[in-house]
């Protein structure tokens, strides 16, 4: 049976967060080890697959299904799938997640107030006055991923630390190998089981600490009802005693 090499990488992130930008890096990246791969840009396929559509939350999720499909059919076919798309619902990105299979979501994070600053199509601008309407994260919702793969402060890491996030959670997940990292990186790369990830390190951690806390809150909280039972246990002696006498 022939191995299967194909996998998509989900870019998700409000408009100017780089999606595209990285997108490109990674394409040109596994294509030094000769990977088969496609970017299913949402720009760049408007009039393809968006024509005539408008901007509600279930056209859009039409969009986002129907990269969905044709993100799904390539990777069957070996091919690596890069999708930068603004995807604003979650609804619609599990979907895609459960119908894909060989899948990573990347979120492409960045202040709304940075995205407007360095807005050089100033459509945001135009959001913010009215003249856009339905513009995500200014007059419409985005949803941020809870479970993504990969997080990217766009604001604050280069294209390249990006990049190697995403290279490493494609190694961690089996879709590439560490040889062929090591050609496109220049260095060693091991794949990290998800369990030895520093979130589940630090999550781990509190839990720990609170559980020593309530230990030692219990120890406290047994002794002061048993002095308490001692207490209450003299008086009751004496008054068996007093009554014996009487007898």
């Amino acid at each position: 049976m022939a191995q299967m090499t194909g996998f998509t990488v989900w870019l998700t992130g409000m408009s100017g967060t780089g999606k595209s930008t990285m997108a490109a890096y990674i394409a040109a990246r596994l294509r030094q080890v000769d990977r088969n791969v496609e970017i299913l840009d949402e720009n760049e396929l408007e009039g393809a697959l968006w024509q005539g559509m408008g901007d509600s939350k279930d056209e859009r999720n039409t969009l986002v299904r129907r990269l969905g499909f044709v993100a799904g059919l390539l990777t069957r076919n070996n091919v690596a799938v890069l999708v930068p798309c603004v995807s604003p619902y979650k609804a619609a990105r599990e979907e895609n997640r459960r119908t894909i299979g060989r899948y990573i979501e990347v979120y492409v994070d960045c202040p709304t107030e940075k995205l407007i600053e360095r807005d050089s199509t100033g459509r945001y601008k135009k959001a913010l006055s009215g003249e856009i309407p339905n513009f995500i994260g200014i007059t419409e919702p985005y949803e941020p991923p809870a479970s993504a793969e990969v997080v990217i402060h766009s604001d604050q890491e280069s294209v390249e630390e990006g990049a190697g996030k995403i290279f490493q959670s494609l190694l961690d997940l089996g879709y590439v190998t560490s040889e062929e990292l090591k050609i496109i990186t220049g260095k060693k790369m091991k794949a990290q089981p998800p369990t030895k990830t520093p979130v589940t390190r630090v999550s781990s951690a509190k839990p720990a600490k609170a559980a020593k806390t309530a230990a030692k809150a219990g120890k406290g909280a047994k002794a002061r009802p048993a002095a308490r039972a001692a207490r209450v246990a003299k008086p009751a002696k004496k008054a068996a005693a007093t009554k014996r006498k009487a007898r």
